[in-house]
């Protein structure tokens, strides 16, 4: 479980306001990729109720994340998200959209963070000092509840695809690729939002072989 030991730790510092940082969607086929970034009230003591409603997202079930993310909303000092479209993955590569995503959100906080948690991600360049936690959304409150807010919004998101793209089922799985998502890919082809940089994706691109398929031999 998350706790705030390294924002405490940071406080006693005189480091104030600490924002942390998430995303979600590294891995699906299609879609933009989402991050969140939060800053939460410096008086916490980490036994407030709602705080125990936060941790990594993947761990949470839906309900429970749209729990979290409603706290989130509630008392956080204050929260941004930031969307990467899937034509700028495909132009810069998922680890640096990811980053482009995380930055944008604390840049868009309505309160200017001092110092930034990040949930591990290399990070190369950075307008404020941060840490990169491994692990970060399961060890701070700070980065679980953008991690839950990131996920909540990209699941979202993708919910209101399944009606300008229907037939992916991108509701139920949410551009990841699952059996049903490769299944729809080989029968109809990518839409707009796939990122045709991914391997599945080029592949069910027309005339593009599909793997195992006969090759025509050359002339």
């Amino acid at each position: 479980m998350p706790d705030l030991s390294l924002e405490l730790a940071l406080l006693r510092q005189g480091v104030r306001p600490i924002a942390g940082a998430d995303e979600a969607g590294r891995g699906p086929l299609a879609g933009p990729v989402v991050a969140a970034a939060v800053v939460l009230p410096p008086t916490l003591t980490g036994r407030e109720d709602w705080l125990q409603l936060l941790d990594d997202s993947k761990r949470l079930p839906p309900a429970r994340r749209e729990q979290a993310f409603l706290a989130v909303q509630e008392h956080a000092l204050a929260w941004a998200v930031a969307a990467i479209p899937p034509a700028e993955i495909d132009r810069i590569g998922i680890g640096a959209a990811s980053l482009q995503a995380m930055l944008q959100a604390a840049h868009d906080l309505s309160v200017q963070p001092a110092h930034l948690l990040l949930d591990y991600i290399p990070v190369r360049q950075c307008p404020w000092p941060y840490d990169a936690i491994v692990k970060g959304d399961s060890r701070s409150y700070s980065i679980a509840a953008a991690s839950n807010a990131a996920k909540v919004t990209r699941d979202r998101i993708m919910g209101d695809y399944e009606q300008t793209y229907p037939g992916y089922g991108f509701a139920r799985h949410k551009g990841y690729a699952t059996a049903l998502h490769l299944a729809r890919l080989r029968e109809i082809g990518p839409c707009d939002i796939h990122r045709r940089s991914f391997a599945p994706v080029a592949q069910a691109l027309p005339g593009n072989p599909q793997p195992g398929s006969p090759q025509r031999p050359a002339r």
